[in-house]
């Protein structure tokens, strides 16, 4: 049986996130290269979370400021 071929294809991303590449080194740390704080800012933003959806006293963080 042959052996799969690794695809080099990119994967489709956001365009906010062009370029965005991450890998975990051996030691099994994180490695990208956009800041944390704007990704998390990107998934705030974009991502609803799952845990807080039902929630009656979550309010949305623009609603506070």
């Amino acid at each position: 049986m042959p052996k799969k071929k690794k695809q080099e294809k990119k994967p489709d991303v956001h365009d906010k996130l062009k370029g965005f590449d991450i890998k975990i080194n051996e030691f099994g740390e994180i490695k990208t290269n956009l800041e944390i704080e704007r990704l998390n800012q990107f998934l705030d933003d974009n991502v609803e979370d799952k845990k807080l959806r039902d929630r009656e006293d979550q309010t949305h963080r623009t609603e506070e400021e």
